[in-house]
């Protein structure tokens, strides 16, 4: 694939000042770990699932924390008290340059993580950095193609791939249980959610920021805009297009990444991109503009493949309103199932299905016919602790940025599909562009505010 990515960059406008150094000017990480040498690791992001993440690295008996960032006072206090003799920032760019650190782990919102794995990777720092990996598909081509350049460690924060379910459902793709793979429905449409899609209006009149927190910091490569309480941070953010990806950009590489791995996707690229949203957000100009609607049904097309014996197939994502059909329903209860899982990856073969419930064992289906399939059930992995062992050198770590990037930005493809609903988007992966449609093209990238 001919990326063309230091020329896009320069046309574009784009992620201005990410791709200046390179890897060449920074120092070379440390590759080789003594027996009783420990990985000097730093949390930036370290509330809600920051909080969790950090905890996991802690359980690491060879991982020492040296560092915590956070844009929010009180996250930073609760955290320090699990790591007290961690230093504390406010700015992760002060804390790169001041700490001499192996590793980072990134979980803050979604428009920043591409600008923090990038300047950490070029320092030589290895980086798990949480789904979706980024906020634009720019960005994840960007950071996946940094990533093997500069010849870290990284880890796509996809805990439950680690989990008995997601591995064995891998296993029985690759070894090609259900036959050639011709469709595949991914859902999530957990109960609950509803309190994470926000419909909005943006607030007309912002209010001070609590000292506690800084919101320019928060903001950062976003534009600006007042601080209002209770929509945007701690969680909300997800919400609205300057920070999140939505629902199938946040949950989206949970459920997409038991069947990219188990077909062996790796950098395939999809040719076309659909999206179906919910009509009330489609028809109205200012929920378009700001926030993400609480329903969607996104289609992938993609050329064929050895997983499919070289025919096309399709992907589509379901979610809010939207459910998968009879054919996925009906098999979905002969497994038992009262109706579709909440939060479930179906994948059709030509000699039958797989259904991987999300954290739970797949079925092979129909249950008469893989009667006779026999498989043990598969120890628990810490996929934190999987990513620390890669720094270490103890194992290979099961999901860098080379293989999870691919798959990324294919969920971030969608995004740029659900504000442009109802449109065939044709994909020129080596161009990174739509072909003949430049409205859509633009929605790849966003440009920073200045300074960042």
């Amino acid at each position: 694939m001919d990326l063309n990515r230091r020329d896009f960059f320069k046309s574009a406008g784009a992620l201005a000042g990410l791709t200046m150094a390179g890897c060449a000017t920074v120092p070379q990480r440390r590759t080789v770990f003594g027996p009783n040498d420990k990985l000097r690791h730093a949390s930036i992001g370290v509330g809600g699932m920051g909080f969790n993440d950090l905890r996991n690295f802690l359980s690491h008996q060879r991982v020492e924390v040296v560092a915590l960032c956070d844009v929010d006072a009180n996250n930073l206090a609760k955290a320090a008290q699990l790591a007290p003799k961690a230093r504390t920032y406010t700015d992760w760019r002060e804390m790169l340059e001041k700490e001499d650190i192996d590793s980072v782990n990134i979980a803050v919102p979604d428009h920043q993580h591409a600008i923090i794995a990038l300047a950490a990777m070029r320092r030589g720092k290895n980086v798990y950095c949480q789904k979706p990996l980024c906020h634009d598909v720019a960005e994840c081509r960007e950071v996946a193609l940094e990533a093997e350049r500069c010849r870290v460690i990284t880890q796509l924060g996809t805990q439950f791939a680690a989990g008995g379910g997601d591995r064995l459902g891998v296993g029985f793709l690759r070894a090609g249980t259900i036959g050639a793979v011709k469709k595949v429905y991914l859902t999530s449409n957990r109960t609950g959610a509803e309190r994470y899609r926000l419909v909005g209006p943006r607030p007309a009149q912002g209010i001070p920021p609590p000292k506690t927190l800084a919101w320019d910091l928060w903001l950062g490569t976003a534009p600006v805009r007042p601080y209002a309480e209770k929509i945007y941070h701690p969680m909300i953010w997800r919400s609205w297009q300057d920070f999140g990806t939505g629902w199938s950009g946040d949950i989206g590489c949970h459920i997409f990444d038991a069947v990219w791995k188990g077909m062996n996707l790796g950098k395939t690229a999809p040719k076309t991109v659909r999206a179906q949203v919910q009509e009330s957000w489609k028809n109205s100009s200012a929920r378009r503009a700001d926030t993400w609607p609480q329903s969607n049904h996104i289609t992938w097309t993609f050329d064929g493949v050895p997983a499919s014996d070289g025919k096309p197939f399709t992907m589509e994502w379901f979610d809010g309103e939207f459910y998968p059909p009879e054919d996925g329903q009906a098999l979905a209860r002969e497994a038992g199932f009262q109706k579709f899982p909440e939060e479930a990856a179906m994948v059709f073969g030509t000699e039958g299905a797989i259904l991987i419930p999300h954290q739970k064992l797949p079925h092979l289906l129909p249950k008469a016919k893989f009667a006779s399939v026999k498989f043990d059930k598969l120890p628990f992995k810490n996929h934190y602790h999987d990513f620390a062992d890669g720094c270490l050198g103890v194992t290979e770590n099961a999901s860098p940025f080379q293989k999870t990037g691919p798959m990324a930005e294919t969920i971030i493809l969608g995004t740029v599909a659900i504000r442009r609903p109802e449109e065939t988007l044709r994909w020129n992966a080596d161009s990174l562009a739509f072909d003949g449609n430049p409205a859509a093209t633009a929605l790849l990238r966003r440009n920073y505010r200045t300074g960042w």
